[in-house]
């Protein structure tokens, strides 16, 4: 299999569209995340409004056989958490919710972090830090650059700050297809892998966990924790390499782009 599909125009434009979709499926949603709400209702929520508002498919609902329309990763989740209609979201707690979203045939990807009620300083800047780490590896897209140039931003960055970087998931080539080449390792080496080429489409959601990189799967065959017990945060865009850099398709509206 090619380790790189290049998007034609057509395709980038409709990539587009999906990802302008999902952005504003987090607009919808930030208002209801708040102290006392369950994940599933989260999940419905998203499932409605997806279906019924944007007339599109939530992606990830029947995925390798998945049942729901997102993952809901708190605290020491690392990813793939499953929604729960009996766990409430509670003071001090940090939730990553991951949604995909198809529309007209392309598929967009995204996850964001919201921290509920008092956090405490060191998920704090567990979350910020993520999302930081998430544009490191963001403005080492071009061009000519390589997926090990985007993995090394972020862990250069990452281990700086005293944490780590999860190994064993990573970003994804996506279009038609929710998983597609190349995988985007979210550690590397500069100068290494697959080089970039414009038209290239994929995300990059790195997971940082508080202490060790270490993960283990639990028995519902989704739920992946940190095995220390502590604190793992993630935040994810779906990317094109434009001609001269980067284009995020899954911008939300009042994100805007940081200086670094």
């Amino acid at each position: 299999m090619s380790t790189k599909l290049i998007k034609s125009e057509a395709e980038i434009d409709l990539m587009r569209g999906a990802g302008q979709l999902l952005a504003s499926v987090f607009s919808m949603l930030d208002p209801h995340i708040q102290l006392g709400i369950t994940t599933m209702e989260v999940n419905d929520l998203v499932e409605n409004y997806i279906v019924h508002a944007l007339n599109a498919r939530p992606a990830s609902k029947g995925q390798y056989g998945y049942k729901y329309v997102l993952n809901s990763s708190v605290n020491d989740v690392v990813c793939h958490g499953v929604p729960s209609a009996i766990k409430k979201l509670k003071n001090g707690d940090i939730v990553n919710i991951d949604i995909t979203l198809e529309k007209n045939g392309y598929i967009a990807d995204s996850s964001k972090m919201y921290m509920l009620g008092n956090v405490s300083p060191i998920a704090k800047k567990l979350v910020e830090v993520t999302y930081q780490a998430m544009w490191k590896g963001i403005f080492s897209v071009k061009p000519k650059a390589t997926v090990g140039d985007i993995g090394n931003a972020i862990q250069q960055f990452v281990e700086k700050q005293g944490f780590s970087v999860v190994r064993e998931y990573c970003g994804h080539g996506i279009g038609q297809m929710m998983h597609e080449e190349p995988q985007i390792l979210h550690y590397g080496k500069p100068n290494s892998g697959v080089v970039l080429e414009e038209g290239m489409t994929f995300t990059i959601e790195p997971m940082i966990n508080q202490g060790s990189d270490k993960t283990k799967q639990k028995r519902d065959g989704w739920t992946v924790v940190t095995r220390d017990k502590k604190l793992s945060a993630q935040w994810e865009h779906t990317i094109l390499v434009t001609k001269n850099g980067f284009e995020v398709l899954t911008l939300r509206g009042n994100e805007g782009i940081p200086s670094l």
